[in-house]
């Protein structure tokens, strides 16, 4: 599967199988719905035991301390968000990265206001709680296809669900 920052391929499960190309614009807008991956779009986490989603091991190798040390298999590869759990990565075979090999403080598993909830405009937890601008302009950014979620957050995914409501 090519993992690229401008493209993930995937394809489509009904009727003739067609290659879809899913642009980076696409990571915070596309459902996931109707795509056929190689790998579980969801796996347990092996410290937890609950349901986490998948993330390109290239977002991987941007956050983990030691990346040309790391032995990348062909599995799938999950991103935990339980804040109480060490883990922020795992495989499907149960190996985990936990967040002390992670170079990246990973704001959804931190407790303090200045963690961040945006990677891309460094955006704090704090920041978010007391003004609504930084999500109207991360939201705008991301409309005009201007972020980098898949390898900035950690996550993999966009940061737009992080904000406080």
């Amino acid at each position: 599967m090519d993992v690229s920052f401008k493209s993930h391929r995937a394809y489509i499960s009904k009727g003739t199988p067609r290659l879809l190309e899913l642009t980076m614009a696409d990571c915070c807008s596309c459902s996931t719905l109707g795509l056929q991956k190689p790998f579980p779009m969801k796996h347990k986490c092996p410290v937890d035991g609950k349901k986490y989603g998948v993330v390109s091991p290239k977002t991987i190798k941007h956050h983990i301390k030691e990346p040309w040390l790391w032995n990348e298999i062909h599995q799938g590869y999950y991103f935990c968000s339980n804040p109480d759990c060490s883990v922020v990565y795992f495989g499907q075979d149960d190996s985990v990265i936990e967040k002390s090999s992670v170079r990246t403080e990973v704001g959804i598993k931190a407790k303090s206001d200045s963690a961040l909830i945006c990677y891309c405009y460094r955006v704090t937890k704090a920041q978010a709680k007391i003004n609504a601008q930084p999500r109207q302009f991360v939201t705008e950014e991301t409309k005009q296809k201007r972020c980098a979620c898949e390898t900035k957050n950690p996550s993999g995914k966009c940061c737009l669900s992080d904000f406080p409501k």
